[in-house]
């Protein structure tokens, strides 16, 4: 059985997630907060709560198919998930599901990417944070080298890679564009044991000026966290109109967890320079304001 949907009249939405949506994410549940989850026309988004679910209460929203509406929803009565699909484009509304005696506010809205699967964590069981790996500078080293040799250790030496995952980026790479330079991102590995993610990425100067960056500054910010570098090996310098390999590495998450990342993320990766300092654009519309000359009281000079 399919359980009721009823019609709400209006919900102001007041705090949304920022960021481009991760295919899969998982979201500590705050009442006090409306998640913004996006949805496609060609794919089901299930959303997954930790246990079974009270009620929905939804407006635009069929059941069927058959019934006009801008989303079809599936849910099964007792059970702790719903899935929904959009069914036109640009389409929005929010569902409200009441879940452990508390109402939670979800925005859906129609994307071309969408979060697939969205699983939620009661905030009590989620502030028992299993603590990252302590690993040692020497292995975080081995496991640059690792990322530098991969594709020659997963044909001749497999196990040395066995607890590893790569995702190359080939023509597509994942780039942050600067200005004056871009960071490519060309390849990462994730080693599970050590909870640590390895990043191959490709800095090119755009200038014809030398660009100067902090090695040990590079960040990746992924939806809207940031994950700081537990090792790197880059020069600190970008010659004009050249391009730079780096390998940095992030491990845990900055409060000492376990970051649990996937390779499907979409990453964007950040370093902080030192010299020049960035361009500032020129503002050549701007209205020109005739300065009228001051003119002293009489009797003063």
């Amino acid at each position: 059985m399919k359980s009721p949907i009823s019609i709400l009249v209006l919900l102001a939405a007041t705090v949304a997630f920022a960021g481009s949506p991760e295919a899969i994410q998982r979201v500590t549940l705050d009442e006090r907060v409306v998640i913004t989850v996006p949805v496609a026309t060609n794919h089901v988004t299930t959303i997954s709560f930790p246990g079974p679910i009270a009620a929905i209460d939804a407006v635009g929203v069929t059941a069927d198919g058959k019934t006009p509406g801008q989303f079809q929803l599936a849910h099964t009565k007792g059970s702790s998930f719903v899935s929904v699909r959009a069914l036109a484009r640009k389409a929005a509304t929010n569902l409200n599901i009441r879940w452990n005696k508390r109402t939670y506010v979800f925005e859906v809205v129609e994307s071309d990417t969408p979060v697939l699967a969205l699983n939620l964590e009661d905030r009590a069981a989620a502030e028992t944070v299993q603590p990252a790996p302590l690993v040692t500078p020497t292995r975080l080293l081995a496991l640059l080298d690792k990322a530098k040799a991969f594709q020659l250790l997963k044909k001749q030496h497999s196990e040395a890679v066995a607890d590893a995952e790569a995702r190359t980026f080939g023509d597509e790479p994942q780039l942050t564009d600067f200005n004056d330079y871009e960071i490519r991102v060309e390849e990462v590995f994730r080693f599970n044991a050590e909870d640590t993610m390895v990043f191959h990425v490709t800095l090119r100067n755009k200038s014809d000026k030398e660009i100067r960056y902090l090695p040990e500054s590079f960040c990746v910010r992924v939806g809207n966290r940031l994950y700081y570098q537990s090792i790197s090996d880059a020069p600190g310098v970008l010659p004009p109109s050249a391009a730079s390999k780096v390998y940095f590495a992030i491990t845990g998450t900055p409060d000492g967890g376990r970051n649990e990342l996937s390779l499907k993320n979409e990453f964007t990766v950040l370093v902080t320079r030192t010299s020049p300092p960035p361009p500032v654009a020129a503002v050549t519309n701007a209205p020109v304001v005739p300065v009228k000359p001051i003119r002293s009281p009489k009797g003063q000079p």
